[in-house]
């Protein structure tokens, strides 16, 4: 009995601080983790007690406090990244054009770097190049530039944003979808790969 009621006496205000403390410090912590922790410090609280302090406190478990997710991210960094891909043209002579091309995430802004019909990694480099003196004119630095796994990025257009100070982020890779028609054949659907843009 505590004071006359049943139960456990309620924590004291530094021993929920402390808990909250642990668990965005360590986001990959979990209940266990942390009441073992505190034990370590003296304090004895149950691993239900800690998950009853962090959901009251809007905090899930270990998984979910790992991080930023990657909409979560863009949205955070929107004004200092950068993406860029190709998309294509056909002529009326039936011919194809590749056009290289760069995006402001927050403004959406699009740079149209170069186009040709025949995409190389060094032609990518040398357009990569020329955009990069176009960068000294920003008043705000770009940190990031997110680019897809295309064969056509060379290591050396890696080169041309990391001497600038630009950390680049390249596209996860995604595992094909299968998709069920009516008829409940399975059909492989074509990868998509999301850049937020």
């Amino acid at each position: 009995m505590y004071g006359g009621r049943p139960g456990r006496p309620p924590l004291g205000g530094e021993i929920r601080a402390l808990v909250l403390r642990l668990a965005r410090e360590n986001p990959r912590w979990g209940y266990q983790r942390i009441a073992g922790e505190l034990r370590g410090l003296g304090i004895d609280v149950s691993a239900t007690t800690v998950r009853t302090i962090l959901r009251r406190s809007g905090l899930g478990p270990a998984g979910q406090r790992a991080g930023l997710s990657w909409r979560a991210f863009l949205r955070t960094q929107a004004k200092s990244m950068l993406a860029v891909d190709f998309f294509t043209v056909e002529t009326i002579l039936l011919q194809r054009l590749y056009v290289l091309f760069f995006i402001e995430i927050d403004s959406r802004r699009v740079h149209l770097a170069g186009c040709t019909a025949k995409p190389t990694g060094a032609w990518v480099t040398q357009q990569a190049r020329q955009f990069a003196w176009t960068l000294a004119e920003r008043s705000s630095p770009l940190r990031f530039l997110i680019r897809d796994r295309d064969s056509k990025f060379t290591r050396d257009f890696d080169t041309v944003f990391r001497s600038e100070g630009i950390e680049i982020i390249r596209t996860p890779v995604r595992r094909r979808r299968r998709t069920r028609s009516p008829s409940a054949s399975s059909v492989p659907s074509a990868p998509s790969v999301s850049t937020g843009c």
